[in-house]
């Protein structure tokens, strides 16, 4: 998984699937669960830990799920395997706006979705009318009314796949979505251009408060384990600064949090998504 991760790491998936379509995913279920094996939904792998052990099962990747269309009426549908920002430049070129601040977060609606994604106090799942929803084997469509989501969370079934969502936009004149893109892509570049692999941000804010500031409140800014590093240059970023391991992230992760907690009494939450197994 280190070849499908913007981490660089982790160890191998027993299976890794790319289904044409909804129907080829439908059957890949099917034939999955008829044999009793798990399978991980994924999209570019970015906000993804593997462990070194690697993963039991299927991993499915959504990559040809990429579609957008417009539905009219302020509406667009997404696959869960478009990029956020071709998302946003789709939009543009409807005169529609609104989500301009995913433009410079790296990876694809699925993933956007799962997470509620966001910036500058705004969420994803703010300006999402309702999700299409692999589950139990049947595709459905679910109103986000009906869903719990909130700070970078969308509570979800186990085994539910994110298929598409469709977003519910505002008119807007191009060139004001070109600024806010290009806004957002300089301070991305500015502030979290770290030089080497990473999931992007690696722990939430806590309520207030601003991760990098309490990691580099605990001195640890540049701290390694390994290859892993706090990145010298944004703090709430691990990245791999060569020959990193999945281990060396987890034992950096938990320094970190340590380390915050003794500092400032607060509990740091992993913003990325850590998944698999040990090594045997």
């Amino acid at each position: 998984m280190s070849r499908h991760t913007s981490l660089k790491v982790g160890g191998p998936a027993d299976l890794f699937a790319i289904p044409e379509d909804g129907a080829d995913l439908q059957a890949l279920i099917s034939q999955l669960a008829q044999y009793g094996i798990p399978w991980l939904p994924v999209g570019r792998g970015y906000n993804l830990l593997v462990r070194d052990g690697g993963i039991r099962g299927a991993v499915i990747s959504l990559e040809r799920f990429n579609g957008i269309e417009s539905l009219g009426n302020g509406l667009i549908r997404a696959g869960a395997g478009a990029e956020n920002l071709a998302v946003v430049r789709y939009a543009q070129e409807v005169g529609l706006g609104g989500i301009g601040f995913i433009s410079g977060i790296p990876g694809t609606i699925g993933g956007a979705v799962r997470m509620n994604a966001g910036a500058y106090g705004e969420g994803l799942l703010n300006r999402t009318r309702c999700l299409t929803l692999l589950r139990d084997g049947a595709v459905r469509e679910f109103c986000i009314d009906e869903m719990e989501y909130g700070y970078r969370h969308l509570r979800l079934e186990p085994g539910d796949i994110v298929l598409a969502a469709v977003f519910r936009l505002e008119c807007r004149e191009p060139r004001l979505t070109e600024e806010e893109i290009r806004r957002d892509l300089e301070l991305r570049r500015t502030k979290h251009n770290v030089g080497f692999p990473s999931a992007g941000s690696f722990f939430k804010n806590p309520p207030g408060q601003a991760a990098w500031r309490l990691i580099d409140g605990a001195g640890l800014r540049g701290a390694r384990v390994g290859g892993a590093q706090v990145s010298e240059v944004h703090s709430n970023f691990l990245v791999n600064i060569g020959g990193a391991t999945a281990r060396d992230f987890l034992e950096l992760s938990t320094l970190v949090k340590q380390r915050v907690r003794e500092t400032s009494g607060i509990e740091l939450a992993e913003e990325v998504r850590i998944v698999g197994e040990e090594p045997v």
